[in-house]
């Protein structure tokens, strides 16, 4: 499980695609002292599995799956992204629950900076719209974010300038794809009013 509050970026360094899936090499400047083989790391969002590791480096594989629902499958050497660790059963919880489990893609559609802040708007694809509620959380490519504005077609989140510097948001343009995981609270609020819809029912 991870929180959504981004430890720092990471550069991808290597990539090589393979007949299964593609498997990237990610330097990054973070101090991951704790870091070894069969470790869930957060890249972007995605809960990836570090395979081999140095002192300032990592491998992850993507599976066909990653590769097709993710746009980890195209990124290439030189491209940033966001690393979060999982959390520590005795770490501080900030954000909110994060899995790692992206639902699809979304793109930015405006990008707006008032003060020192950024306004970032986003399309809102139809599978995911009814877990978007205005004032809730949603995870952007491993980022925990609160929803600013929400409207029939897209939303916008309000983003601080600790999160715009710490994060790759700083290297995004419109129509640019990122990640979207929607919090999982909704998900099961939802399993279970079904389930109590169905037991009406009967």
């Amino acid at each position: 499980m991870f929180t959504g509050i981004v430890e720092g970026t990471g550069e991808i360094t290597g990539v090589t695609d393979t007949e299964g899936g593609r498997r990237l090499r990610i330097r990054s400047d973070v101090a991951f002292d704790d870091l070894h083989h069969g470790q869930s790391i957060s890249v972007s969002g995605v809960c990836l599995t570090v395979e081999e590791f140095g002192n300032d480096w990592f491998d992850v594989f993507l599976a066909a799956e990653t590769v097709e629902k993710t746009y980890l499958g195209v990124v290439e050497e030189g491209d940033i992204v966001n690393l979060e660790r999982a959390l520590a059963a005795s770490a501080r919880f900030d954000g909110h629950i994060v899995q790692g489990h992206v639902d699809g893609t979304t793109t930015i559609t405006a990008i707006e900076q008032v003060g020192d802040d950024w306004f970032f708007e986003f399309d809102l694809p139809e599978s995911i719209g009814k877990y978007v509620v205005q004032k809730g959380s949603v995870c952007l490519d491993g980022i925990s974010l609160t929803v600013a504005d929400r409207r029939d077609d897209d939303f916008a989140v309000a983003i601080i300038p600790t999160t715009y510097d710490l994060t790759t948001l700083s290297e995004k343009s419109v129509g640019d794809p990122i990640h979207v995981e929607v919090d999982v609270v909704a998900k099961y609020v939802e399993s279970m009013l079904e389930g109590y819809a169905d037991a009406l029912r009967d």
